[in-house]
């Protein structure tokens, strides 16, 4: 990675952070520009483990599903909904604790390290499918503290029209977790057996849990917020008030409904099409981690962070390109991921779904950007708590069941094709929430509140 020279005195940072960390400050006492790189690197970090964690189990998922003689409705019950329902239950009331202007947001977050990463070790001491489902729980109630808190953190310390860049820099974490998740599990899991690859993903987890107190301080005690300054009121926006202010954002509740219909299909073909590579092309879960992982972890690096700068640049011109772009790129997805589907060879479907795995993933920066910037500032969290609840819930949770619960309907008549056939109507869904990205793009402008 190349290096872009800094102030004198300081330290050289790559092109990327260069363009999305805020200039250093000018005024007595405020900390120097180093210290927002190094917060928005540690939480790229952070959320490369969280997602590391988090998608482990789907190139597990077929030695286990041998291993304990399940459905492909239990293995989609494993993957995402034991996780997300608990994850999405304790994400609304964390980020109100997040949102406290009393609130250590970094501790809040390194606790949430410790605890996932021990439940992910405790996956591999299961002995027993509900074992495996209940530490399942336990990794969702870990992760449930970290991204409310995270873009809290990051808009708090990223000027406004840099946001959608620096928010999608920590979504790097996105790809390259789930890249790792890929590679190592399946290498592990070749090597040593499923079991073995849980323990070892979890294990760095617990030491980075013990660094990141030293790695970042809470900007709201170190005199480095940005824009509008915390309400000093004592009490907190009462809940109700709160969920309806969210609520009478229509450009929100678009987001919301869009952001959820994305991660519902973005879930359940990130599950599936796993199997599809194991099942239908033959591939052992170690070459299906090296070929897919590698392949669409580049290209979902590359559309994360392209969608960010994108976003940055156009909303200069005009506010409601910050989801143009993500509309558009998602539905010219469609057709060419329902090609990649109807493949035979498996070199032929990966070379087609490089470029609508880094469109689809497009949409995380100037989304959640966005998701930032129509609230006030003590509704940060709890907006982006809302977010992922809709993502998480109807995404993650219902995404690999529901795929695996229709993947089992089809195969009386579709057999091994069966999950062939979800993949086809996964494909062209995907229009739907571009038409909501585009509607929300078209109130945008009107609701953004400054800062």
């Amino acid at each position: 990675m190349t290096v872009t020279p800094n102030r004198a005195g300081d330290a050289a940072v790559p092109p990327a952070m260069a363009a999305s960390a805020p200039p250093a400050a000018t005024s007595a006492g405020l900390p120097s520009a180093a210290t927002p790189r190094v917060m928005l690197w540690t939480l790229m970090i952070i959320y490369i483990f969280n997602f590391l964690d988090r998608q482990i189990v789907s190139i597990l998922a077929e030695p286990i599903k041998r291993e304990f003689q399940l459905s492909d409705t239990q293995l989609g019950l494993m993957t995402g909904l034991a996780f997300a329902l608990f994850y999405t239950l304790l994400g609304i009331p964390i980020a109100r604790y997040a949102d406290r202007s009393t609130t250590n947001r970094v501790s809040l977050i390194a606790w949430s390290v410790a605890i996932w990463s021990a439940m992910t070790m405790a996956c591999g001491a299961a002995k027993t499918f509900p074992q495996l489902l209940l530490a399942r729980v336990g990794v969702g109630v870990g992760e449930a503290g970290c991204t409310p808190a995270a873009h809290s953190l990051i808009t708090d310390s990223v000027p406004a029209d840099k946001r959608s860049s620096a928010i999608a820099f920590y979504g790097l974490g996105i790809p390259i977790g789930s890249l790792l998740g890929m590679v190592i599990g399946g290498g592990l899991a070749d090597a040593y057996g499923w079991r073995t690859a849980f323990y070892v993903v979890g294990m760095p987890g617990v030491l980075l849990a013990v660094l990141v107190p030293f790695l970042m301080k809470e900007p709201r005690r170190a005199g480095m917020v940005r824009g509008a300054a915390l309400p000093k009121a004592k009490h907190q926006v009462p809940v109700g008030e709160a969920l309806r202010e969210l609520a009478s954002s229509r450009c929100f509740v678009f987001l919301c409904i869009a952001g959820g219909l994305i991660a519902f299909l973005s879930y359940g073909k990130g599950v599936w099409v796993a199997v599809l590579f194991i099942r239908n092309f033959g591939l052992t879960p170690g070459e299906t981690g090296l070929y897919l992982g590698v392949t669409l972890g580049i290209s979902s690096m590359i559309g994360t962070w392209g969608g960010g700068k994108l976003a940055d640049h156009f909303g200069k011109i005009d506010r409601k390109h910050l989801l143009t772009g993500p509309a558009l790129a998602i539905a010219l997805a469609a057709p060419i991921l329902f090609l990649a589907y109807s493949a035979t060879d498996w070199r032929v479907a990966l070379a087609l779904l490089v470029l609508p795995t880094a469109m689809n993933i497009m949409y995380y920066g100037p989304v959640y950007a966005c998701v930032q910037g129509l609230v006030r500032p003590e509704l940060r969290a709890v907006a982006a708590s809302v977010m992922l609840f809709s993502q998480n819930l109807i995404g993650l949770g219902l995404g690999p069941l529901l795929f695996g619960m229709m993947s089992d309907a089809f195969r009386p008549i579709a057999g091994e094709d069966s999950v062939r056939w979800v993949l086809y109507g996964a494909a062209w869904l995907g229009l739907i929430p571009a038409f909501l990205f585009w509607r929300a793009s078209l109130r945008l402008t009107r609701e953004l509140k400054s800062g």
